[in-house]
């Protein structure tokens, strides 16, 4: 199954289930979404649980929240990552404050599918890596699925969640095809703040998130032919942060890289490392903390400028040698 039809899977579920869940979005319904992900839904639950939205991404997020605080379950996607930017004082202002300016009398329990990162072909308005900016929001959660299992799970996690939770899915991610264990049931099978070793090793860490866990996979292979064993940590949350899995992960192998495709300044990345420098883990480092990340410039149109914008499988492999011999 890709990627794309296990999320469409899991909003087809809740839906079935629960019927004060509802979509909204430009161009889900008929059109199916830009990237495909809610076809069909609108003939299966009809045009007022999946609706389309005038071209206004501040209307999209206040018609959540107003809804939430109201006792629904929206699920609202923004066509591209990016326009979520046209939406911040709902997001931020509203959406994040109302639990705890009202007491914890009000919970608002909506989620934010925002597809993102760059790869397409589509450019600097179209290409942005922004998970940082809303994962620095207290009241906001952030996850950025990196399979097509935890695109359908970590969604069910964030519909269960009282209070805003923001999906970020990366683009180049929606036609990956995987095995999926399809769920039947809305309970959330997966927490929110959960990392997850996704394979094991001796001789460093690499943490990453969101397509990067594949690139930083296909590197531990390629490292492995030259005797280095990488063990490579998917965050998937990245607020809450879970880096309990982070430092025990170090502490076991002594090193540490992230990478992801977002900017490094002021980055995920950044919180990891102060993350595990300031536990005991800090004393287990053999070696300087290495970063991989994306150049701190606006994502290229042309593709040669756009793959050397964006950090490659060789990029994490050459880092993590050089590591081995700081």
């Amino acid at each position: 199954m890709r990627y794309a039809q296990s999320v469409n899977h899991a909003l087809a579920l809740l839906l079935e289930q629960d019927e004060r869940v509802f979509l909204a979005g430009e161009d889900i319904g008929v059109y199916g979404g830009a990237f495909g992900v809610t076809d069909g839904l609108v003939d299966r639950f009809g045009e007022a649980r999946v609706r389309d939205t005038p071209i206004s991404e501040e209307a999209i997020a206040g018609l959540a929240v107003g809804a939430a605080i109201t006792g629904m379950l929206p699920i609202v996607e923004m066509q591209f990552s990016d326009f979520v930017v046209n939406a911040m004082d709902p997001i931020v202002n509203q959406a994040a404050k109302l639990h705890f300016m009202y007491g914890g009398n009000v919970e608002v329990p909506m989620v934010i599918r925002l597809p993102g990162g760059g790869g397409t072909g589509a450019a600097a308005q179209h290409s942005q890596s922004l998970e940082a900016w809303f994962a620095h929001i207290p009241g906001l959660k952030v996850v950025a699925p990196a399979t097509a299992q935890d695109a359908q799970d970590l969604l069910l996690a964030a519909v269960a969640d009282p209070n805003p939770v923001l999906v970020f899915e990366h683009k180049l991610l929606y036609k990956n095809e995987e095995s999926v264990e399809l769920r039947t049931s809305t309970a959330a099978p997966t927490a929110l703040g959960e990392a997850v070793i996704r394979r094991a090793g001796t001789d460093l860490t690499i943490v990453a998130y969101s397509i990067m866990v594949g690139k930083a996979l296909e590197a531990a292979e390629r490292l492995e032919s030259s005797g280095i064993s990488a063990e490579v940590v998917d965050l998937r949350s990245l607020r809450p942060l879970d880096i309990e899995t982070v430092r025990a992960s170090v502490r076991r192998t002594g090193r540490l890289l992230v990478t992801h495709e977002a900017p490094a300044a002021v980055g995920i990345g950044a919180e990891v490392v102060a993350g595990v420098v300031e536990s005991d883990a800090l004393d287990y480092l053999l070696a300087p903390v290495a970063r991989v990340c994306g150049k701190p410039i606006p994502m290229p149109y042309a593709k040669a400028l756009e793959r050397a914008t964006i950090p490659q499988v060789e990029d994490v492999e050459l880092a993590a040698k050089e590591l081995l011999n700081a």
